[in-house]
């Protein structure tokens, strides 16, 4: 039976998302606070041994303890399908700074799938075992190796061999996305497979997947049982989706963030960015993070259709200004 009690501090992991949250963006939403764990973009491991720069290209905060600058620690996340390869780098990794080793067995990607990585390797449960088992070996005992699975390839029948093999190898935390590779991000999430993993292992389940709002929190949590939980996209629809959570799960009042608030954020962002990417990529950064913030507030729709074509750095700071101090105004007014 699932246990229907929503823990009072759930544990709140923000999930690694390729090409969208990187170092600049983990900054940012361990700031604002609600996030206890960040885990990086993977790191591609093939037959070779990767050099420093590599890990520290997608990781920089290992050459800082491992954390953010207000203290969040960040997992380094690898892919690859040769549990050689993966201990060697693991081993390397830890050896440049990382703390904490995340191993990605979800990414449903073709050309990370054909490439023998991520969600493929779910079609062989003995697999997953044995690259999380080489990874465990080969690093500290005192350094998690974590991993990250879909409830399966083509379909959802192979969910418990892969979590269990996963734990088997020596995982100390197992998170769960509640898709298969062919549901890709389409809802719904399949939250009761993650409730019945839960059940079965002895570690830690982390719960992700279609968690955008207190209230499908509150489903999740109770039909999973799980008193942690991993945020991708709602994390950047919503960047204090982690301080709402906790308050809500404490009793305590919180107001969320306002609009006003979100576009000092991503004028941080783009302030942060913009000496980073050549002019006629100006501003892409804040247009990507627009789309998810457009799923929660109204105005985003509207900040997006007109900086959207914008590539100019002027006219993309005059926007912010009008944004920024343009609402305010209106507000006092009002």
């Amino acid at each position: 039976m699932t246990d229907k009690t929503i823990s009072r501090h759930p544990k709140i992991y923000q999930a690694p998302m390729e090409g969208v949250i990187d170092h600049h963006v983990r900054e940012l939403l361990s700031a604002i606070g609600g996030v206890d764990v960040c885990v990086t973009e993977f790191v591609r491991v093939t037959n070779t041994r990767l050099p420093r720069r590599v890990f520290t290209r997608l990781c920089p905060e290992i050459l800082d303890g491992a954390t953010t600058a207000t203290g969040t620690p960040v997992r380094l996340q690898l892919l690859g399908g040769n549990p050689e390869a993966m201990a060697i780098n693991a081993s390397k990794a830890v050896h440049f700074g990382a703390k904490a080793i995340d191993l990605n067995f979800g990414c449903p990607a073709k050309t990370v799938n054909n490439s023998d990585g991520g969600a493929c390797l779910l079609q062989t449960p003995h697999r997953v075992e044995a690259i999380v088992g080489a990874v465990r070996r080969a690093v500290p005992e005192n350094i998690p190796v974590t991993a990250k699975i879909r409830l399966g390839f083509n379909d959802r029948s192979s969910y418990m061999d892969n979590a269990q093999a996963a734990a088997a190898g020596g995982a100390n935390e197992l998170a769960v996305h509640a898709r298969s590779k062919i549901d890709g991000y389409k809802p719904p999430a399949y939250w009761e497979y993650i409730g019945k993993i839960k059940q079965q292992l002895d570690i830690p389940v982390i719960a992700n997947g279609d968690i955008w709002t207190l209230e499908a929190f509150n489903r999740c949590s109770e039909v999973t049982g799980c008193d942690a939980f991993m945020f991708g996209r709602s994390l950047l629809a919503r960047p204090d989706l982690g301080l709402q959570i906790k308050a809500y799960c404490a009793n305590e009042e919180y107001q969320p963030m306002s609009w006003q608030q979100i576009v000092t954020l991503l004028w941080e962002y783009y302030q942060t960015t913009r000496e980073i990417y050549p002019e006629k990529y100006m501003g892409n950064r804040i247009k990507q993070w627009l789309a998810y913030l457009k799923l929660a507030f109204t105005e985003a729709q509207m900040f997006f259709d007109k900086i959207k074509r914008l590539r100019d750095a002027e006219a993309i700071e005059n926007l912010f200004f009008l944004e920024r101090y343009g609402q305010q105004e209106r507000s006092e007014a009002a």
